[in-house]
């Protein structure tokens, strides 16, 4: 027993030593800009929050090659023309030793330019194909696109459609004139045309916009089938009430609004929610249980009210964490920060996360897609509590993630 005893106290002073030893050690810098401030904030501080959670628990542990981790970040103000300024800045200046993307497609685009500049390795945190033109070798994508990463976004509401009887034969398409919407909305059309639909209704507006009521009596006019959104959060917030002002109700409606992944706005909306199909990135349900998602959650909303973020986070938080996952384990296995070094074992090895494994393709997407289509029903009001409970969000496809079947038409699951 003695023995036993001793040999344990060895071991956690051993432990305790390396822990002081990084500590003591110069700390490997990870640099990125975020939206703290502006329209994206509520996704970026609740995905800065993961981050946050990652950094402490691996500093924990000891740090990464005995030495400490430090994330080094700006506000970014949800501007696309700040972002190459702050990354110039922190690898010039802060002198950080890796970068990874704040979040969402428009701020990631000019960020991933610095990069291939720098020729940086560089993870982009819910981009849509930014990647796309550029094909850089040492980029990769945080979201769950897959490889045809324009389609994806709307590619199961479409196979929800399909399933119907009669299956719909007509769609509209609105979007935001932006990064986001315009690559979401030319995935929208590659879908209707390999499922056959008619487009009758394929328009932009100005992202500022915040009355839609004109847009929604333009598509009501030609009364499509199928409606296919694709919004930033102030736009899908509009477009959700001009379309319940207006009673305008097609057969389905949704894909690609931005801002129903995260609790702030579905509270906002309540029951205006219902019928809506919309796609989404993870949700604790029975079938998205990946090992460490559930001590991850209980950590970030122990914290959530003191941070004045999303109280739940089941969107970019769990993201956030995995991002750094992924930089984490591609450092551990090469024994390296050398970028070159961290691609090449990211493009042939799998990697172990919270939101799942995943593995990355030759254009840095995953070679998979996870995207989910989850239909809201049954909710009665405004309450976080509504949003807890997985039977009011429920995911439609992909079939392996599926937690039950669409209500169709829209005008049912409204009611």
């Amino acid at each position: 027993m003695l023995s036993r005893w001793f040999g344990v106290t060895l071991l956690l002073a051993a432990a305790a030593f390396a822990a002081e030893a990084a500590y003591a050690a110069e700390p490997i810098k990870i640099g990125l800009g975020m939206a703290l401030s502006g329209q994206l904030a509520g996704n970026g501080k609740a995905a800065l929050v993961g981050m946050k959670i990652w950094e402490e628990d691996v500093n924990r542990k000891g740090g990464l090659l005995g030495r400490p981790v430090k994330l080094v970040y700006y506000d970014d103000q949800s501007n696309p023309s700040n972002v190459p300024g702050i990354y110039t800045k922190l690898l010039d200046i802060d002198k950080v030793d890796l970068i990874v993307s704040g979040y969402a497609t428009n701020m990631i685009a000019p960020a991933l330019v610095v990069a291939i500049q720098r020729r940086k390795l560089f993870l982009g945190l819910f981009g849509t194909a930014v990647n796309g033109e550029f094909r850089y070798p040492q980029y990769f994508s945080m979201n769950a696109n897959g490889p045809d990463a324009k389609r994806a976004v709307t590619a199961g509401l479409f196979e929800v459609a399909a399933a119907q009887h009669p299956a719909p034969q007509t769609v509209a398409i609105i979007a935001a004139d932006a990064e986001f919407g315009r690559n979401a909305a030319e995935g929208a059309r590659a879908n209707a045309k390999a499922a056959g639909l008619t487009i009758v209704y394929d328009r932009t507006y100005p992202p500022a916009t915040t009355d839609l009521g004109p847009i929604v009596h333009a598509i009501a006019a030609v009364n499509p089938d199928v409606l296919v959104i694709c919004t930033y959060p102030v736009g899908t917030v509009a477009m959700l009430r001009a379309i319940n002002e207006i009673g305008f109700t097609p057969k389905l409606l949704g894909g690609a609004m931005v801002g129903l992944q995260g609790t702030a706005i579905k509270m906002q909306l309540g029951r205006l929610l219902n019928g809506v199909v919309n796609y989404d990135s993870w949700l604790p349900t029975k079938t998205m249980q990946f090992a460490g998602a559930a001590e991850f959650l209980q950590k970030y909303q122990a914290r959530a009210a003191a941070e004045g973020v999303d109280p739940l986070g089941y969107n970019l938080p769990p993201f956030g964490y995995a991002d750094l996952q992924v930089l984490e384990q591609a450092i551990r296995a090469t024994n390296s920060i050398d970028d070159a070094t961290l691609a090449h074992y990211l493009h042939g090895n799998e990697v172990k996360t919270i939101i799942g494994d995943i593995q990355f393709g030759a254009d840095g997407e995953w070679t998979q897609s996870r995207m989910l289509q989850v239909q809201y029903r049954g909710i009665a009001s405004n309450e976080v509590s509504q949003f807890k409970d997985m039977d009011k969000q429920v995911i439609v496809s992909p079939a392996r993630y599926k937690t039950g079947d669409v209500i169709y038409p829209y005008a049912n699951a409204k009611k």
